[in-house]
């Protein structure tokens, strides 16, 4: 048998060396098992057991008894439990140790890179000389932990991971619950309040439930209801303005309101529609005023 990291292997227990630990064996290589790597009782010589393998600080192959959250070739979510900009995201993995997930595996963009807390879809593999490490999870990895959405889903709000995001949108695995690990959705670009991280936590309404069963997804309230919460936005920005006006329109340009103000421009003139027509602003030019009151006053007499 070869000895190969990142399996569950069953060994006999040869020896006792201190101060380091057991040596274990398939009957043709050994490997150290640290006392610091035991849990439960010590081991008796000639007894067999159950242990994970890996690489230890020093790239030489060791085991343990702990139980790892991922072994080699699974699907796993992980946390990220430290970042570096120049190396990669170290996830926890249950051993008291971290694994890598490289740079290499990440967005470009740095702020689309998973955070300290984030939760990343990979796979465990091997790097070229043969070290753990994690690859992110593709679509064609994650196909067999999803299943379709259900058409009951349409206009409610879900939880999920971002496994990729793209100038198009971000691509989210969905919590399942009981019905298994999850369903693809995809957030187009529009739907998003910003770019989201990989591994980012997001909360997003089904928009569509498609025939494969994947879903689209939006980060904004229904129309009817995004309008009255945007109105209520922008009547508080210009309330905290001087003179009560700002220098936003529907002229603007949409990518200045979605800065500001962190929705669409469609969404945008919606809510400035509905305080024009209850006579709460006006429009100059290209500029959003606060009635007088003395004009809400009258707007509002029966």
């Amino acid at each position: 048998m070869t000895l190969i990291a990142g399996e569950v292997v069953r060994l006999r227990v040869a020896r006792e060396v201190s101060p380091f630990g057991f040596f274990l064996t398939d009957g043709t290589s050994e490997v150290l098992l640290h006392y610091t790597e035991l849990t439960g009782h010590k081991p008796m010589i000639g007894s067999e057991m159950e242990v994970f393998l890996f690489f230890d600080t020093e790239d030489r192959m060791a085991a343990t008894m702990k139980r790892p959250l991922i072994r080699l070739g699974e699907i796993k979510r992980l946390v990220v439990a430290d970042t570096h900009p120049r190396i990669g995201a170290f996830l926890e993995m249950g051993l008291g140790r971290q694994l890598l997930l490289p740079l290499s595996e990440q967005p470009e963009l740095r702020t689309l890179r998973p955070q300290v807390g984030d939760e990343v879809f990979v796979k465990l593999t091997h790097d070229k000389i043969g070290r753990l490490v994690a690859y992110s999870a593709t679509e064609e990895d994650l196909m067999g932990l999803v299943f379709r959405a259900p058409e009951s889903w349409k206009n409610n709000w879900v939880e999920g991971w971002v496994t990729k995001t793209l100038k198009i949108g971000s691509f989210v695995l969905i919590d399942g619950g009981v019905l298994g690990e999850g369903a693809f959705g995809f957030i187009p670009a529009e739907e998003r309040p910003e770019p989201l991280r990989m591994g980012e936590r997001v909360k997003a309404r089904v928009t569509f439930v498609r025939e494969d069963g994947r879903v689209n997804l939006s980060m904004h309230q229904r129309k009817e209801v995004g309008r009255v919460e945007d109105a209520d936005k922008i009547l508080s920005f210009l309330q905290s303005r001087p003179a009560g006006s700002m220098p936003y329109s529907d002229e603007t340009p949409a990518d200045v309101i979605k800065q500001k103000f962190g929705i669409s421009k469609s969404a945008f003139k919606r809510a400035i529609g509905k305080l024009m027509r209850e006579g709460i602003v006006t429009q100059e030019g290209n500029w959003t005023k606060l009635a007088p009151k003395d004009e809400v006053s009258a707007d509002k007499q029966p």
